[in-house]
């Protein structure tokens, strides 16, 4: 694997991605989601105007904004996750569940633990808006907040779950020593991609799939649902980033893990400066490309999407940037080129929050 010649903007491709395969999902994870009260799939959403912009033959946005009641992806992984940790617990004993969050994987644990009657513990950096502190608060969790970055957030959320052996740790990051909650958290995030699937089954597979990377754990999702499929049928995966976090990017680049001083950005929960343990090796291998944006750039998509009925906060709008980024502008035909992506090639961008959970104002002029 060689990173491509940078260009205009932040960019990493891998040629070889496609050629790399892996097991899927195990199926009993939407089973389990379907089961839930207020289940459904979310919205795919066609719009022909950003075809015609990106040059592409169709593009779809996967809507998740209203998903198991909140405005974002994350409870499909916080579920799955807490319902297999329980599973190994003594029927009936009441837990407290920990986590660090920028705001919606924190709302996401104090729902389930809420509706499974337990308490919920969640540690919250710097940066992450008050609505969505509030919104956590509301679901009933304690709410500790930490002056310092997400990385700092989840050392403390660490520590605080090591030192109460009845406590579990519901972490959708990964580290050496601690890495199953946060693969059945990966596994949790597949009922998203099964649902487009099935969505698209009378249009054909996609060729480009684009995905917010934060730790990368959803674009580990992602790259284990299609490179779990013959590589015949596999699309691009284009992971993004904001531009003061890009550590999926900055550890491609440089063939390992490393950390990246994160900085002040409205993509709150992409504001990450380490890359999960258990995503490095998939992303790694599996990731065609990466590209990183800046919120002018997410501010611009979230204006856009709303326009045509689509909401979505920075982070969800960051998946739209970033296709601009690297479909459009200088250098453009040679990012098409490393993504295969051409005039009838379907896209689909994953929208991984609504407005409702990073309520930011943006400005109503480009």
């Amino acid at each position: 694997m060689t990173p491509s010649r940078r260009v205009s903007l932040p960019w990493f491709a891998n040629p070889a991605a496609r050629l790399w395969t892996c097991a899927p999902a195990p199926a009993d994870v939407q089973v389990f989601h379907a089961g839930l009260a207020g289940y459904a799939p979310t919205p795919l959403t066609e719009l022909h105007a950003l075809a015609a912009e990106l040059g592409v033959g169709r593009v779809y946005v996967k809507d998740e904004s209203s998903r198991l009641g909140l405005p974002a992806f994350k409870a499909l992984g916080a579920s799955w996750a807490i319902h297999r940790a329980l599973s190994r617990r003594p029927a009936g004993a009441r837990v407290r569940l920990v986590t660090a969050t920028d705001g919606n994987h924190g709302r996401a644990v104090a729902r389930t633990a809420r509706l499974l009657g337990h308490r919920a513990d969640v540690f919250v950096p710097d940066g992450v808006h008050e609505a969505a502190i509030d919104a956590i608060i509301a679901e009933g969790a304690r709410v500790s907040r930490v002056r310092g970055t997400y990385d700092e957030a989840v050392r403390r959320a660490a520590e605080t779950s090591a030192a109460d052996p009845g406590a579990v740790l519901v972490q959708d990051t990964a580290w050496p020593g601690y890495e199953q909650i946060p693969a059945w958290i990966v596994e949790g995030y597949s009922t998203l991609f099964a649902e487009i699937d099935a969505q698209l089954s009378g249009v054909g597979p996609p060729g480009l799939v684009v995905v917010p990377a934060g730790v990368g754990s959803l674009a580990q999702a992602a790259v284990t649902h299609y490179r779990g499929h013959p590589p015949a049928t596999a699309p691009a995966l284009l992971a993004v980033e904001p531009g003061t976090a890009a550590c999926v990017q900055a550890s491609l680049v440089a063939g390992r893990p490393v950390g990246v001083a994160t900085g002040v950005t409205i993509m709150a929960g992409l504001n990450c400066g380490s890359v999960s343990s258990l995503a490095w090796p998939v992303l790694r291998d599996g990731l065609d490309a990466a590209v990183a944006v800046t919120d002018a750039d997410s501010a611009a998509a979230a204006r856009d999407l709303a326009a045509f009925g689509v909401s979505s906060g920075p982070c969800g709008a960051a998946s739209l940037a970033g296709v601009r980024a690297a479909l459009t502008g200088d250098g453009a035909t040679g990012r098409r080129t490393a993504l295969a992506v051409g005039r009838h090639t379907t896209v689909v961008l994953l929208s991984t929050e609504g407005a409702a959970a990073n309520p930011y104002t943006f400005d109503a002029t480009p």
